[in-house]
């Protein structure tokens, strides 16, 4: 990617300050492969707090910025300007910002969900569309090797068709009956409708777990039967989603998420079915994907190990037997975002195995889904069309 460009890109950073995880977890990422530099930064949405810590980020007082729109303007009039603008901000935020880079010219990284509408999604898709520019969007878990390696072998036809798509994913950090505190004025932003969306549960993890399916089997989901609401009593967010999916080959499926099952951490799990075997794989064991064909015996497959595939043996940084997990698989989205952006700015062709990080379309689809199964689960759980009219 340096090769294509003789540097490495110019990275600018909004949001993620002080205390956050998932903007340590960006600037981590961006860092590992080496191909990205953090030159600017608005980092805190106090003006004082933010440039004082762009400061201990490394990044240049003139290049501390108070506010989002001032670094966008800012970078765009310098000749050395950022290249790449990466989003992290409360979810209400999203939509202007990246519409903003990418009018200005900058190609886009930004943290899920894509926007707090559909309406505002298909905005940004039509921005990429009529600009070219690069959006990646951080559904990080399709950057580990042990997921493309799924990906990998149900294209190559290893389980055959596709009849069966199981994903839940289990979380237990908002299990709490006083979280957040009853009568607090101030509420954290993603208890709150406006900033954090129509259903915090599906905007915060239900979007990974239906983009997880999508990106492993290929498959859209063409209809849902959903249960959608609390159950903290009293809790007047989304905390629970369930549902019934019905594919576009005919396939079938089950999908449930919670934030409020107690004790549990961060339980990602899927389960893929075919006519020739099935795949199973869970994020908190990552670097294994079991394999259980129909006429065989079950098999492990490990990063680096036997049967291998190249979109997972990319994604793989050492030999086999050593562990990888969650930061290496967000550094895989910025380092394929970053060979795909390299390639559109210097007229060169992209290795294909790193065009499969998520894009905006994707962000698209993901709220076309969290808006049907809103409305399926206000019908009492009917059946409700998720495809794409455009």
């Amino acid at each position: 990617m340096i090769e294509m460009l003789g540097r490495r890109l110019r990275l600018a950073v909004i949001g993620g300050g002080p205390g956050s995880f998932i903007g340590a977890m960006h600037r981590a990422a961006a860092r590992v492969d080496n191909r990205y530099e953090l030159v600017a930064g608005v980092v805190s949405s106090d003006p004082a707090r933010s440039r004082e810590a762009a400061r201990a980020l490394g990044i240049g007082p003139d290049r501390a910025y108070d506010d989002a729109r001032a670094l966008i303007a800012g970078e765009a009039a310098r000749p050395d300007g950022a290249d790449v603008v990466a989003i992290m901000t409360p979810n209400d935020t999203h939509h202007a910002y990246a519409l903003a880079a990418l009018q200005a010219g900058f190609d886009v990284v930004i943290d899920k969900p894509i926007a707090n509408s559909l309406a505002e999604s298909l905005d940004l898709l039509e921005a990429v569309e009529s600009t070219g520019l690069v959006l990646c969007l951080t559904h990080n878990y399709t950057g580990y090797p042990m997921v493309r390696q799924a990906r990998a072998m149900v294209e190559d036809g290893q389980l055959g068709e596709i009849r069966l798509v199981q994903v839940e994913y289990v979380q237990g950090g908002k299990a709490r009956e006083n979280d957040p505190k009853p009568g607090v004025e101030d509420l954290p932003w993603r208890f709150d409708p406006i900033r954090g969306g129509p259903s915090l549960v599906l905007g915060d993890i239900g979007t990974h777990a239906h983009n997880l399916v999508r990106f492993i089997t290929g498959l859209e989901v063409a209809e849902v039967a959903a249960d959608v609401g609390a159950i903290v009593p009293g809790r007047l967010v989304h905390d629970y989603a369930g549902a019934m999916l019905r594919f576009d080959n005919g396939a079938r499926g089950s999908f449930w998420v919670t934030q409020a099952a107690a004790g549990m951490e961060n339980g990602l799990r899927v389960r893929v079915s075919g006519t020739q075997g099935t795949l199973e794989w869970n994020q908190e064991q990552p670097t294994a994907l079991i394999f259980r064909p129909l006429d065989g015996p079950g098999e492990v497959r490990t990063p680096n190990g036997p049967g291998t595939l190249p979109l997972s043996a990319r994604a793989s940084r050492i030999v086999a037997g050593h562990p990888e997990g969650f930061h290496e698989a967000f550094a895989n989205l910025y380092s394929d975002a970053a060979e795909a952006i390299a390639a559109r700015r210097s007229g060169q062709e992209p290795d294909p195995l790193a065009l499969h990080f998520p894009n905006v379309l994707d962000g698209v689809i993901g709220l076309r889904f969290l808006e049907a199964a809103i409305e399926s689960s206000q019908a009492d759980g009917a059946w409700t069309s998720s495809r794409l009219d455009r």
